[in-house]
């Protein structure tokens, strides 16, 4: 799939859905002002196009990227592609929309809209989309549509299967953590249940075809693992998420398996660096789901839900994501310049985890203060990681 096939489709799907959703609140609320709509829709546009245009080549003149060039129309603005103003023109049109949308209709669905968004975990989204991109953007050093599709695949249809399968079969057990319903988690009412599965499907399986079609059978496989741990962590009859240890292998994988398949669909080689670098990360998203786990001993013992934590207990759990985290950071001293730079990176998580050495299971709701910093700690390590990715990118 060529950019311009990738960026008209995109710009296509947001200007139907955005016409959809404006006719529809305009026939609900006769008295809307339109032509204000449509100046501010235009003004947004413009803005966006201009600020696209300045950034895109600053960073294209900085050698930050470049462009497959059977990929393109050939057609730029200044370096800029004119592909790469699909997106500001596509959320210009559909988000206005999506809020006269949500802003005139009723309250539920406002409720509804704003949960099931919850359910994904907005803030957690860089996280699988982040490992994707640049796996495959570092193998082939081009932006092509599948880089673009892949990001976007990875950033909310992967996130939405993920957290929202766990919230519909999580529900009883999440009434009574009083964590869920904020960041940590939505409450998906049960009348959401059923759509919530519904849009996870339509949303993932065929991007999960045309993601394989994409690639050979190694991408095949490891999209399979992927969607297959997705739906095993939470679905009745497997549930990982209730085996100990297995909960925190199936939670790392989430995390790392879109590196893999980022790698395997750039045509990247099985190298010893790349395993070392995959290692340590699956080292530390085990260690992320391993400390995350202590904070709900107490109300997931009462559910009769079992976990890493609450087989090992908060102490030794903690001790464990300690441990995991130090072996991640060692790994990455055997990898290339500048890998060993990101050791550096897991020091603020053992700051974060070690005042819980000690810490009890009457106590372990504790931690979730620290769960919170690490929260914001995954996007300050995301930024430096992005600085040693462009430390190898300038240097190679």
């Amino acid at each position: 799939m060529s950019y311009l096939t990738l960026a008209l489709a995109g710009v296509a799907v947001a200007l139907i859905a955005g016409v959809i959703a404006a006719r529809m609140a305009f026939a609900r609320n006769p008295r809307t002002p339109r032509a204000r709509f449509y100046v501010a829709v235009a003004g947004t546009i413009l803005v966006l196009v201009v600020l696209t245009a300045i950034f895109d080549n600053l960073m294209i003149a900085a050698n930050l990227f470049h462009y497959a060039p059977d990929t393109l129309m050939g057609l730029s603005l200044g370096l800029a592609p004119l592909e790469d103003f699909s997106y500001p023109i596509a959320v210009a049109l559909l988000l206005p929309a999506l809020w006269i949308f949500l802003e005139k209709g009723s309250e539920q669905r406002r409720q509804d809209f704003s949960h099931l968004v919850l359910s994904s975990r907005p803030i957690s989204w860089i996280n699988t989309a982040f490992p994707f991109g640049a796996a495959y953007l570092m193998t082939t050093r081009e932006i092509d549509g599948l880089l673009i599709f892949g990001v976007l695949y990875f950033l909310i249809p992967y996130n939405f299967a993920m957290y929202g399968i766990n919230d519909v079969f999580d529900y009883a057990s999440d009434l009574a953590n009083p964590r869920k319903g904020g960041i940590e988690g939505a409450l998906l009412a049960p009348r959401l249940h059923r759509p919530t599965l519904w849009i996870a499907a339509l949303t993932n399986i065929p991007a999960l075809v045309l993601l394989g079609l994409w690639g050979s059978g190694g991408a095949w496989f490891a999209l399979a693992i992927s969607g297959f741990a997705v739906v095993a962590y939470s679905a009745p009859g497997l549930r990982f998420k209730e085996r100990p240890v297995l909960d925190s292998l199936t939670s790392s994988t989430h995390f790392v398996s879109p590196a893999v398949v980022g790698l395997l669909l750039a045509g990247a080689d099985i190298t010893r660096t790349n395993v070392l670098i995959l290692s340590a990360f699956f080292l530390w998203g085990m260690a992320a789901h391993a400390f995350g786990a202590i904070q709900d001993i107490r109300p997931d013992r009462e559910a009769g839900i079992a976990s890493t934590a609450t087989a090992f207990g908060a102490r030794t759990t903690a001790r464990l994501a300690l441990i995991l985290w130090i072996l991640a950071g060692t790994l990455m001293l055997f990898t290339p310049w500048p890998g060993p730079l990101a050791s550096i990176i897991v020091i603020p998580y053992l700051l974060n985890c070690a005042p819980f050495w000690f810490v009890s299971d009457e106590r372990s709701a504790a931690t979730n203060r620290a769960w919170r910093r690490f929260i914001a700690l995954n996007f300050f390590s995301g930024f430096l990681v992005t600085l040693l990715l462009i430390m190898e990118w300038t240097r190679s």
